[in-house]
């Protein structure tokens, strides 16, 4: 039985993951580096170590994450300011079911406390959350699965008692190691090449009851 539902926010509450694709090769042109549009979705919800450990990689280790991470998010805020963020389809929807049928919901991200305390409420939807719970409160982020099951942890459930609804490779592995039962709602990502770690694939966050 599904006790609560643990929700990703970027690219799955809140559109947000579309910039990240744009503005992570913008924002690596700046620096002298040409980042792929491939490179680009891998680095969706990747957490520490991981994502400079990935640049590093590719760009050899001289490439400053910290900086460059910091000019892609002024970049993006400044698209954001100007632009206003969007819900993704069904969002207030299936929070208002969850609800009215009593059942918790919690984000789980890979972003700062902060920008998801803003973000949630400049849409309008951080009321319906008694808990967020950040990748930067754990050693690993995703695809790790220490993000989640501290969630579970802090909210006293198993992870087999919880739902993750995450739009990301990266996300999806963090969860389903995890032990928590995957829902994706794709984004940027087709979900075929993620079968095997979900527990059901929902076109739209408002099919995601039916599934509960």
């Amino acid at each position: 039985m599904i006790k609560a539902v643990l929700f990703d926010m970027d690219g799955t509450l809140i559109d947000t993951e579309r910039y990240f694709r744009v503005f992570w090769p913008k924002a690596m042109a700046e620096f002298g580096f040409t980042m792929s549009d491939e490179q680009a979705l891998q680095m969706r919800s990747l957490g520490r170590p991981f994502a400079p450990a990935k640049l590093k990689e590719w760009f050899g280790e001289t490439v400053d994450y910290p900086t460059i991470r910091a000019r892609r998010t002024k970049m993006m805020e400044a698209e954001f300011a100007k632009d206003g963020l969007q819900l993704k389809a069904g969002a207030e929807e299936i929070l208002e079911e969850l609800q009215r049928r009593g059942i918790p919901a919690y984000v789980v991200t890979a972003s700062p406390i902060e920008r998801t305390e803003r973000y949630l409420t400049q849409v309008g939807i951080r009321k319906y959350f008694p808990r967020i719970i950040s990748a930067t409160e754990v050693k690993q982020g995703k695809p790790a699965p220490d993000v989640y099951e501290y969630a579970c942890r802090e909210i006293g459930l198993e992870p087999s008692e919880c739902a993750a609804v995450e739009d990301s490779p990266n996300g999806v592995l963090s969860a389903y190691r995890a032990g928590c039962k995957v829902i994706m709602v794709p984004d940027q990502s087709d979900a075929e090449e993620m079968r095997e770690y979900l527990y059901a694939v929902a076109p739209t966050l408002k099919e995601i009851g039916e599934l509960l």
